[in-house]
């Protein structure tokens, strides 16, 4: 189990001021600064200070030093001054100070050129000043920095592995992050495609709005406050962790960072042994995860659909002058409509909602016929081993991303009509709301008292009475269209059982299934206890 962070210098998590913050302590300001040299450059971080005034000071140094000089050993010598700022410059010093008194009067012009030319920041001061206070100042900040910081990891580290150990969701690790770094919290796969976000929801969609931009300014180090960490697990790379605009201590967010990317890497590990079989394992459950929240909250309509735009885009769904196909598929198999997709190389996401119910988000070119590809998904999908009774509903395409949600809920209630209707039925291929008739009404009635209380009513005499089969066969009789002689065969019984049986059904209810109102009214009464037994 590995995690990296992304960074440059020989230990990621050591703590930094900037130049800038050094420059604005109460001891530093005494000395009256100024900087002659580099001002583009002063948000460099240091990592320490160095009193030197050795004219090859820069083989001591290992990067990130603010050297502190009076200049005595390079008074009068003006290559050497100018060799000076070049050997800290191939060191990578982070800014060098001169006090002026001693040697030189002014700020020397060969050592601000030369400074100005490697882009290092180069401060004087004009006041005398005790480098050893500066010293004292810088190194004790320095310090109190890394320890705050690796108190935090530690404090991160407890706490996630205990979410871990108790079985807590992934989710529940990210929002821990987000809190803790007070910034969004963005995992990714490795094409920059969104898996997961955490943290205050505005500024969540914020960062997502233009994501694919703001995560490569992000990778090519553009972007301030961005802490990237790569995820890799068994040597594999597979995914990104970002702290968005963190905020806090440079060293903290790094360490926050790599914290966060050991617990998801654990999580992972963990659990291979949950998901294995699946197709792409664990690694799928993070895209599925991202997909089943974009489609619940759509279909919940507790976000307005616009607020869930950006995340759309960042999942990678194309949202720009799309064509959307809501579906709702009920199949035994939940991964079977993803990799149906994936075959006919349609775009869209896919995400189980419940168990057998899994809803899909086409997203189609203007010009592609979404009835064509709609029929050419189910057919597929139902050509699959074990599939042949598996249900596609759709709702028609939206040109508008407005009116998704609306269509995930419209193909959403025809796929739980369908799944009322008895095994005698045979759905056609995609089934529409037009398709439903009776059935999808009294879907939409079933928490009505009135319809609740008539259906009570109508069907008492089979309900109240003894555990038999007469109920199973009174819905498969109605939904044949009183069909003897189909309901017997479906049902395995001879007819004169069956009529048997028919004669017990109209006893107990009192009344006569060959009058065709008398039939209609208890076909109603059963749809809806069957709509209300869910």
């Amino acid at each position: 189990m590995t995690s990296t962070v992304e960074t440059s210098g020989p230990q990621p998590w050591e703590p930094a001021l900037s130049v800038r913050q050094v420059l604005g302590l109460e001891r530093v300001l005494a000395g009256q600064p100024e900087v002659v040299a580099g001002a583009h450059r002063l948000d460099r971080p240091v990592r320490w200070v160095h009193v030197a005034e050795a004219a090859d000071v820069g083989v001591m140094l290992s990067g990130g030093e603010m050297v502190l000089t009076t200049g005595v050993l390079l008074a009068g010598d003006e290559d050497k001054q100018d060799e000076y700022i070049r050997s800290l410059h191939r060191a990578e010093a982070a800014a060098v100070v001169l006090g002026l008194g001693r040697a030189f009067p002014a700020p020397p012009d060969v050592m601000r050129r030369a400074a100005e030319r490697c882009g290092l920041p180069m401060v004087v001061l004009h006041r005398p000043f005790p480098f050893a206070e500066l010293t004292e100042e810088v190194q004790s900040r320095l310090l109190r920095r890394k320890f705050a910081a690796v108190s935090l990891s530690e404090a991160v580290r407890t706490e996630l592995t205990g979410l871990i150990t108790a079985g807590a969701p992934v989710q529940r690790l990210l929002d821990e992050v987000a809190r803790h770094g007070g910034c969004p919290v963005v995992v990714t796969n490795l094409a920059h495609r969104v898996l997961a976000t955490a943290g205050e929801r505005s500024a969540v969609d914020d960062v997502l709005r233009d994501w694919e931009r703001i995560a490569r300014q992000a990778g090519a180090g553009a972007a301030d406050g961005w802490v990237r960490t790569e995820l890799s697990c068994r040597g594999e790379r597979w995914g990104r962790l970002v702290l968005c605009g963190y905020r806090g201590d440079r060293a903290a967010g790094r360490l926050l960072a790599d914290r966060a990317a050991e617990a998801l890497v654990l999580h992972r590990m963990l659990g291979d042994g949950t998901h294995a079989g699946g197709p792409g394992g664990v690694r799928d459950s993070w895209e599925e995860q991202s997909a089943r929240t974009l489609l619940t909250d759509l279909v919940s309509g507790a976000v307005p659909a616009r607020q869930l735009l950006p995340r759309a885009r960042a999942a990678g769904l194309p949202v720009n002058r799309r064509l959307f196909v809501p579906l709702v598929v009920r199949d035994p198999e939940p991964d079977r409509p993803a990799r149906v997709l994936r075959l006919l190389g349609l775009r869209g996401i896919v995400a189980e909602l419940a168990d057998g119910t899994t809803a899909v988000l086409l997203s189609l070119a203007p010009d592609q016929d979404a009835r064509t590809l709609t029929t050419r998904f189910a057919a597929r999908l139902r050509s699959e081993p074990d599939a042949a009774h598996t249900v596609v509903a759709a709702a028609d395409a939206r040109a508008d991303w407005d009116d998704v949600p609306a269509g995930l809920r419209e193909a959403q209630h025809v796929a739980e009509a369908v799944a009322d209707s008895a095994d005698a039925l045979d759905p056609p291929p995609v089934v529409r709301l037009r398709d439903i008739h009776l059935r999808g009404l009294v879907r939409l009635l079933r928490d009505d008292p009135h319809v609740q209380s008539f259906a009570e009513r109508e069907l008492d005499g089979l309900l109240r009475g003894p555990d038999d089969d007469l109920l199973p066969v009174l819905r498969t009789y109605l939904a044949t269209g009183r069909n003897k002689s189909r309901t017997a065969r479906l049902h395995h019984v001879s007819r004169p059982a069956l009529y048997r049986r028919l004669e017990a059904i109209q006893g107990r209810l009192g009344v006569d299934l060959d009058d065709f109102e008398q039939a209609a009214s208890v076909h109603i009464a059963l749809l809806a206890h069957d709509a209300q037994q869910g």
